[in-house]
């Protein structure tokens, strides 16, 4: 066999792996939990937390079949890494409303359908949480309009939760 059939091979086998995976995790996750306090939004979290980084593993391994060097997989896993660093700092940066949804997830106890209020000395606002993503909280408000809000933000402003049952 010629190295670009089995390049093209193991690639197929890696993306295969990963396909596997998705509804493996989707199917073990959903199962494991159904019986716990977790809602439904949070469970749909983990599996995305999940998936995201077998899609990681699924492209190191993609790279590393098709001719990657050890040291520019560690370049590049290094430069991921200090991004995330960063993110931990930034105020207003994309990378900070990924990580303000993981302290989301773990330590705040806002859930997918409570009500809550945003206290805000120039503008105050009321809405039911609809989704939480890694980037923006979802907010329907009481006219029906739906608006999202950096989950930066969420770290920043006071709220008040009323929680629905």
């Amino acid at each position: 066999m010629k190295t670009l059939d089995v390049q093209i091979i193991e690639t197929v086998i890696v993306v295969f792996a990963y396909i596997v995976s998705y509804f493996i995790t989707k199917i073990t996750i959903n199962n494991f939990l159904k019986n716990t306090q977790l809602q439904r939004g949070r469970r749909k979290i983990m599996i995305k937390a999940f998936n995201l980084i077998f899609l990681l593993a699924a492209v190191l391994l993609i790279g590393a079949i098709w001719g990657l060097k050890q040291n520019q997989i560690a370049l590049f896993a290094s430069t991921i890494l200090t991004a995330l660093g960063i993110a931990f700092f930034a105020q207003w940066s994309l990378l900070s409303n990924i990580t303000s949804s993981i302290i989301l997830f773990f330590n705040h106890p806002l859930k997918i359908g409570d009500t809550i209020e945003i206290l805000d000395k120039e503008y105050s606002f009321e809405g039911e949480i609809t989704d939480l993503t890694y980037f923006f909280l979802h907010l329907k408000l009481k006219n029906g309009k739906i608006i999202t809000i950096p989950n930066s933000l969420l770290l920043q402003k006071s709220i008040a939760i009323t929680q629905n049952k």
